[in-house]
Parts: structure tokens; C-alpha cells; sequence
């Protein structure tokens, strides 16, 4: 008896053990699979019925709706442009977010109202879907056209690229999709720009589960003809490399191509030894900061060419620019001001160690020459003193007239004062404007010095202001997506303007990209503390970046670079009336303005175009030609402006442009 109580106990606990057992495994698969949704982004996503519920949402908008908002959401790779109908608005679509555990994608267009500093949602029932790494450039028609981009499932576990082909009316706000039967393939970091009524496509990559693609095909589209066309290009012939994220800038001959990025393949040591004592390799991806120049030359049809008749077109590769930035620099974006490419941020990475790359961050404005293939840094300047342009108005007669008669009429007020009894001290009484009820916007700060360092800002020029939107800074794994926007105007250079700026957001991903234990946790805080790595949700101090200062010193250390400077041989003078220091656009044409028409009045007799064209037209010319040499020596004559005012010498007057006190030799003692 005792035996079979013996057994029974036994097996009665065999089953108890085995029934924890299987508890324990079903909670541990249940736990597992929890933590496999959370942490890992499934293949099974489909992406396309992700978009069909996009379309969805988007198709109850029954008309175009424009309504106030408040300052767009921060975002990255995102496009800014001014808008080609209104001097007085800016146009930001699409970007993505990443806050460290997931991706949001948008497909948004603000319009920022810039007398009004107020900004514009606009809704449509037709846009693109959202995406970011898209390009869009403006036309000659005054539309802007915009072509593919990327989209991810939120945790960047797979990836669609678009083909899509966009027209966009900035006055209307409305969108229309271009169908065409050939057209470029899918991909995103590409950039567009135009030339007379073309539509010009370049570079970008493609990028799949297995690999990242860059391309390096070139696409034409003629606006006139509505299609898309595929320039064949001898073997041989030279033509940029594969790449993305550079600059492309429209040119009166073609366009001019600056930089890039893109990674190729090389051979490493894989740190192992085979039997026989040779060293292993293994195949990496090595990342290249291009820094070479190339001008697309385009050559339309001949008059009476047929219809559909592609244009002629050849790569031209350029010496290496003048001066260009240096370290090599990824992620420096440009705009198009006026001949030139204006350049900011950037970062440049260095060899890795065992913490891991480390980056340095720049916070640089730069511009670049197209016509010279030259680069020159823009620093801010402080306004001038008021006591100093007293003084400079000294120097004027009629500065000195205005002078003499406000100290006239403060010695009257002081006799006045003498003669007359002194009256109570009453209150007077003055009429209450009721507009001065409504509330006034803050006025909002200028800084003399650069925003945060950063790369893949977005810029854009309109009415000679530079605005700088977003961008990104990195510390250790944190990624930060600056939400603000600046503004300079590259004339004065006068400080750097706020639009608007918010405290960075939260960053919901891990410091080292695993799950620390409780244990490690203390020492990663002590680590944090140690590094003084900024807060949460607080943007980093500027003594924290890593940051290399500009050398002002402009020679060339790189010998390759020698090569590339201007022959003195072969310069040719140019007998063009050139801008003086401290002479705003409008008198130095007011000072040239004959000159210049006589520059316009040969070219045309040469061209014997004399009677096609009136004398407003000329003179319209003629304007023209002097705004380009006035943009054309920005650089120099403010580098003589900031010279002449350390050492004292303000606004220089030419004694042949005063044709008033010629004879008096004391004034001019």
C-alpha cells in the first residue's frame, strides 16, 4: 500500500513539474513574440495598402483648402522653395521624422506668408503621397515641378521608392500628376533644376533590402512636348559619377553640378589569418565625398527642327573649384541666388574608433561663383554704429546742413526755456488710438553669429533673404531634427533673423541602440554626465559640437588644387564698371547707369537687333547686367568694406563724381 501511494505521489508530482514546465514555455513564447511586434518591424507590412488608405483619407478633400496654422512639425529631407508668383511666400513640402523609434512620413505643403510671418496649411484632394529625399525645381512658366521619393513603414523595415511625376500652380496651390508612357525610374535623393522649358534629372540612389543603388543617369523633360527623354551619351565620354545629395544650379548655357555623396565597394582586412598566414579580406562599403565640378552644356534644336527634336547635350568636367571647403564635407546643401550657389552646414566624418565614427559638424556660409568656379565664406557683419555714421555724415553738405540745423533749434528751445516761467509739471493729454489695442508680435531676436552646426538643412533665397529650415545634428546615437527656421539677408549680411524656433522633442531610441541591463544603468548615467551630454528636449550647447574653425588663410594646401587657380596669362581685362565699397545695387546704378547702356547698345548693334527692341527694354537690359557684376563682386568688395572699417576709413567718395565744390580746395584739405 505504502508502495502505491509512493508511485502515485511521484507521478502526481511529475505532472505538476511538467504542467509548470509548460506554463513557463507558453510565457516565454508569448513573451518573445511580444517582444519580436515590438522591437522588430515585420516584412509582412504592405506598404502599398498602407498608400491605398492614404489615398483614401486624401480623396475626402473635395476642393483645395488653405487654413492658418502654426509652424510646420520638424522634419528632415524636405524641400523649400521660394514661390515663383509671389515674391512675398515660401513653399515647404513632404519630409520625414525619426524620433529614435519611429518613422513619420508627410505629405503637407505649408506656404509661409513672410510680410505677414504666417503660415498656410493647404489640403487637396490630388497631391503626392507622403515622402521625403524627393527633388523639386521651378520653371520658366513660373510651376513647379516635382518628382519621386521614399516611403517606409515606421520602423524603416522596408522601403518604396516612387516614380511619380508632379506639376504644381504655386498660386492656385493646386497639384496634377503628369502621366508619361517612359520616364526615370524610381528613386530619391536625385536633384532637378531647368533650363529654358527642360526639366533636368540627375543622380539619386535606390534602395533595396540587399543593397543601396546609386545612379548616375541623366533625364531631359520638355514641357513644351510633355515627355520624357533619355540623352545617349557616347562610352567614352566623360560624365559624373554616380552620387546623390550634391548641388545642381541652372546656367544661361546648360547647368553646373557641384559635389555629392555616394558609397562604393572596396576591400578590407577582416582581422583573420587563412592556414598559409594571408590575411583575409573582406568586401565593405567605403563612403566618398565628391568634391569635382561639371557643367551640362545644352544646345537646343535649330529653328524649323520637327517637333519632339531632343537637344543637344554633353558633360563638360571643370577644374576643381577655388577654395573649396575643406575637410571634404557631406551634406552641405545649396540654393540659387543670382549666379551663385549658396552653401551651409555640413559634416565631415572621421575614422572610426572604438566608440564608434565620430562627425564634425559645421556651421559655415558659403558662396559659390558658378561662372568662376570660386568659393568664398560669407561672415556676418554688425551694423554700423550710429556714432559712426554721424560722423560719416559730417563729411556730406548736407549732412552737415541737418546737423547745424538741429543744434539751432536746441539753442532756441534752451532761450526759450530761459525766459519763461516754469509751468506745473501736468500730464498732457494725448488721443487713444484704438488700433494700438491689438496685440503686437514679439519682436523676435538677431543673432551675430551662425545657427547650430548641422547638415541637410533647407534652403531657400527669396527677394535676396536666405532661409534656413531644419536640419540635423548627431551626438553619440542621438539624432537631432532642429525645429526652427532663420533668415539672412545675403546684401547685408546684418545677423541672422529668427522666424520661428521650438525646443527639440524627445528621443525615444536607446544611447547604444541595445537594451541596457539595471545594473549598467548607473554607469550609463555617470558616462552621461561625465560627456555633459544636453537633456532631453534641449538643443545642444555650441560649445559641445565638434567643430573645425574656418583657416583664413585662402591658399590652396592640396598641389592638386594649384592646378586649379586662374592662369594670370590668361585673364582678360575687363573694362566693365565694377561696384565700390559701401554702394548699395541702386547707386551703383544710378552711378553706371550710361556705361552700362553703352555695353547694352554695342552688343546689340553687333547683333543687329537695334529696332527689335525699345529704349525701356535696353535700359531694363542694361539694369540687369549691372545686378549681375554687383552680385558677381560681393564677395570682394565686402572683404574691402570689412578692411576699410578696421582701419577706420568709412564710406570712400571719388572727387570725380562730384560735380559740386570742384573749385574749393579747402574743403577738399
Amino acid at each position: 500500500m505504502g508502495k502505491k501511494d509512493k508511485k502515485s505521489k511521484t507521478a502526481e508530482q511529475k505532472a505538476r513539474t511538467a504542467a509548470k514546465q509548460e506554463k513557463k514555455a507558453a510565457q516565454k513564447e508569448k513573451k518573445g513574440k511580444s517582444k519580436e511586434a515590438a522591437d522588430s518591424d515585420p516584412e509582412d507590412i504592405d506598404l502599398e495598402a498602407v498608400r491605398a488608405e492614404y489615398e483614401r483619407k486624401q480623396a475626402q478633400f473635395l476642393e483645395v483648402t488653405e487654413s492658418a496654422c502654426e509652424p510646420p512639425s520638424p522634419r528632415s529631407s524636405a524641400t523649400l522653395l521660394g514661390s515663383p508668383s509671389n515674391s512675398k511666400e515660401l513653399l515647404l513640402f513632404g519630409g520625414e521624422y525619426f524620433n529614435g523609434a519611429l518613422a513619420t512620413f508627410f505629405n503637407d505643403l505649408f506656404v509661409y506668408l513672410i510680410d505677414k510671418d504666417e503660415w498656410r496649411r493647404v489640403t487637396s484632394p490630388n497631391s503626392p503621397l507622403p515622402r521625403s529625399g524627393h527633388a523639386w525645381t521651378r520653371s520658366v512658366a513660373g510651376d513647379v515641378y516635382l518628382f519621386g521619393g521614399e516611403f517606409s513603414s515606421p520602423k524603416q523595415g522596408t522601403f518604396y521608392h516612387y516614380n511619380d511625376f508632379w506639376k504644381l500652380n504655386p498660386s492656385t496651390r493646386e497639384w496634377t500628376r503628369i502621366e508619361s508612357k517612359k520616364g526615370p525610374p524610381a528613386r530619391s535623393g536625385h536633384r532637378m533644376t531647368f533650363f529654358k522649358h527642360y526639366i533636368i534629372l540627375f543622380g539619386g540612389f535606390q534602395d533595396t533590402s540587399q543593397q543601396t543603388k546609386y545612379l548616375q543617369d541623366l533625364w531631359v523633360y520638355d514641357s513644351h512636348d510633355f515627355a520624357w527623354f533619355n540623352p545617349g551619351l557616347p562610352p567614352a565620354t566623360q560624365k559624373p559619377d554616380p552620387r546623390s545629395s550634391f548641388s545642381i544650379h541652372p546656367h544661361e548655357a546648360g547647368a553646373a553640378l557641384y559635389g555629392g555623396y555616394s558609397r562604393v565597394k572596396a576591400t578590407a582586412s577582416a582581422g583573420k589569418q587563412t592556414k598559409g598566414g594571408v590575411q583575409s579580406l573582406r568586401s565593405v562599403l567605403k563612403p566618398v565625398v565628391h568634391q569635382d565640378t561639371w557643367f551640362l552644356r545644352i544646345t537646343p534644336p535649330a529653328q524649323g527642327a520637327p517637333s519632339g527634336t531632343p537637344p543637344g547635350i554633353r558633360w563638360e568636367r571643370r577644374k576643381k573649384p577655388v577654395n573649396s571647403p575643406n575637410p571634404a564635407r557631406a551634406g552641405v546643401t545649396q540654393t540659387y541666388h543670382k549666379g551663385r550657389g549658396i552653401a551651409f552646414g555640413g559634416v565631415h566624418d572621421v575614422e572610426e574608433s572604438e566608440e564608434g565614427m565620430e562627425s564634425e559638424f559645421f556651421d559655415t556660409l558659403l558662396a559659390w561663383n558658378i561662372e568662376r568656379n570660386r568659393f568664398f565664406q560669407l561672415t556676418l557683419r554688425r551694423p554700423r554704429t550710429a556714432a559712426k555714421r554721424q560722423v560719416d555724415d559730417r563729411s556730406t553738405k548736407k549732412g552737415r546742413g541737418k546737423l547745424d540745423e538741429e543744434e539751432l533749434l536746441r539753442n532756441l528751445a534752451a532761450l526759450e526755456a530761459k525766459g519763461s516761467v516754469e509751468p506745473t509739471a501736468t500730464p498732457v493729454a494725448q488721443d487713444h488710438d484704438p488700433s494700438d489695442d491689438t496685440p503686437k508680435k514679439p519682436v523676435k531676436p538677431t543673432l551675430f553669429t551662425m545657427p547650430h552646426p548641422r547638415f541637410n538643412a533647407q534652403l531657400a533665397v527669396q527677394d535676396d533673404i536666405l532661409y534656413i529650415f531644419g536640419g540635423t545634428y548627431e551626438h553619440r546615437d542621438r539624432e537631432y531634427t532642429f525645429d526652427e527656421m532663420w533668415a539672412i539677408d545675403l546684401g547685408k549680411l546684418d545677423g541672422v533673423q529668427e522666424v520661428y524656433k521650438r525646443e527639440l522633442e524627445d528621443w525615444h531610441g536607446s544611447e547604444d541602440g541595445s537594451n541596457n541591463s539595471a545594473s549598467g544603468g548607473e554607469d550609463d548615467s555617470e558616462d552621461e554626465e561625465t560627456d555633459g551630454e544636453a537633456p532631453m528636449g534641449v538643443p545642444l550647447p555650441f560649445s559641445e559640437c565638434q567643430t573645425v574653425p574656418e583657416s583664413k588663410d585662402t591658399s590652396v594646401s592640396d598641389p592638386s588644387d594649384v592646378v586649379d587657380t586662374e592662369n594670370p596669362d590668361t585673364v582678360v581685362a575687363d573694362s566693365r564698371p565694377h561696384p565700390r565699397p559701401f554702394e548699395s545695387l541702386r547707386d551703383f546704378f544710378a552711378r553706371t547707369s550710361s556705361m552700362w547702356q553703352d555695353v547694352v547698345l554695342n552688343d546689340v548693334r553687333k547683333a543687329d537687333q537695334l529696332s527689335s527692341q525699345s529704349i525701356k527694354e535696353l535700359r531694363k537690359v542694361a539694369f540687369d547686367r549691372a545686378e549681375t557684376m554687383w552680385w558677381d563682386c560681393r564677395e570682394e568688395i565686402t572683404a574691402l568694406e570689412d578692411e576699410q572699417e578696421e582701419a577706420g576709413i568709412g564710406e570712400v567718395l571719388s572727387m570725380a563724381d562730384r560735380t559740386h565744390d570742384v573749385g574749393n580746395t579747402g574743403r577738399r584739405r
